[in-house]
């Protein structure tokens, strides 16, 4: 984290002047911490997910075998599908409403245009 950077960056964008003890260099730094700490965490979720699809993929003969190496590594369960492959009646209802508006914007549409051309 460059602060002089920083500080420059504030003053072009808000005319405001800080300095480079000012106690707000602690928080960009207690977001820099904060920010890091969720991508290690997010990237760990992403392989670990990488892994169980890579597995299922070679499962179904998707994949060729994995290397030697990597095979030391824990592949993570992966939970099954709960529930039918169909629509939930929630789904249903706004399947059915998402339908309403689009043909009632259409008529309006419609509607519009025909005005404009008389």
């Amino acid at each position: 984290m460059d602060q002089h950077k920083l500080r420059t960056h504030v003053f072009d964008k808000t005319g405001i002047r800080i300095d480079v003890d000012d106690p707000i260099f602690a928080l960009v730094a207690l977001n820099e911490a904060v920010l890091a700490d969720t991508v290690e965490r997010q990237l760990a979720l992403l392989d670990a997910a990488t892994q169980a699809l890579a597995a299922q993929a070679r499962a179904t003969g998707g994949l060729p075998a994995e290397p030697a190496a990597a095979l030391s590594r824990p592949v993570p369960e992966v939970p099954a599908p709960a529930g039918p492959a169909g629509f939930t009646p929630r789904e249903w209802r706004l399947l059915a409403a998402a339908a309403i508006v689009s043909v009632t914007c259409a008529l309006l549409v419609l509607g519009g245009a025909a005005l404009l051309f008389k």
